[in-house]
């Protein structure tokens, strides 16, 4: 954050660029989330490769069934890891074989936050083992971010202002404005969520996404 008063050597001349200021600009917008990520997996063990993927894939299946059936579409349910491997006791400097253990891990969209709660509680009743990565965004993200570009622009203009005054000049002109990056993309919220009782209500308090914007403005004075 800051600004600097450029005046050209050859000031005097007729050719001579007008002096320019340079600052920076900020801003934010706050919403409320109405969306949600969360991933759901399964896990099972056997001494059988085959009969622990096979009970994986019955308690995966239970459990897009149950989420589905709370209205949530089909191609809001995306498989990103299906993970087989055999375990291994260790005793004396030496590791036995004790089977294998399978792992399915879905991600969910949730588009209506009144069914999170009853969404995670079901999946844990079909049988999930873990449930993570859960986190808030919103869908309306492009508007709110072209409103905090908008607020840092106007954050700079009045910085452009306040500068321009204190050394007795005016705006004359803006010359560019430059958005930049802070950061990257913000990422939407992450929340940790604990196993709850199958038959306990699991409450879910979204909070408020905040959205922010930086820009670079230079403007000629006079």
């Amino acid at each position: 954050m800051g600004w600097s008063l450029a005046t050209s050597a050859a000031a005097q001349t007729p050719t001579a660029e007008p002096p320019q200021i340079i600052v920076t600009g900020e801003g934010a917008v706050k919403a409320a989330p109405d969306q949600a990520w969360v991933q759901i997996g399964a896990e099972t063990r056997s001494k059988a490769s085959k009969d622990a993927q096979q009970r994986n894939a019955d308690i995966m299946t239970a459990v897009q069934q149950k989420i589905v059936s709370f209205g949530i579409a089909k191609d809001a349910i995306k498989t990103i890891a299906i993970d087989l491997q055999m375990e291994f006791d260790y005793a004396n400097g030496r590791q036995t074989p004790r089977g294998y253990v399978a792992r399915n891990t879905i991600e969910v969209r949730v588009d209506d936050l009144t069914k999170l709660g009853d969404v995670l509680d079901a999946a844990v009743a079909s049988g999930a083992a873990t449930i993570h990565g859960l986190r808030f965004d919103v869908k309306d993200r492009d508007n709110l971010e072209k409103a905090a570009l908008q607020n840092a622009v106007q954050n700079a203009m009045g910085k452009a202002r306040a500068v321009a005054a204190g050394s007795g000049r005016v705006i004359d002109r803006i010359i560019r404005i430059e958005e930049e990056m802070i950061g990257g993309r913000p990422e939407p919220m992450v929340r940790q969520y604990s196993m709850a009782k199958a038959d306990a209500a699991t409450p879910v308090s979204a909070g408020e996404i905040e959205i922010r914007a930086q820009v670079r403005l230079a403007a000629a004075i006079k």
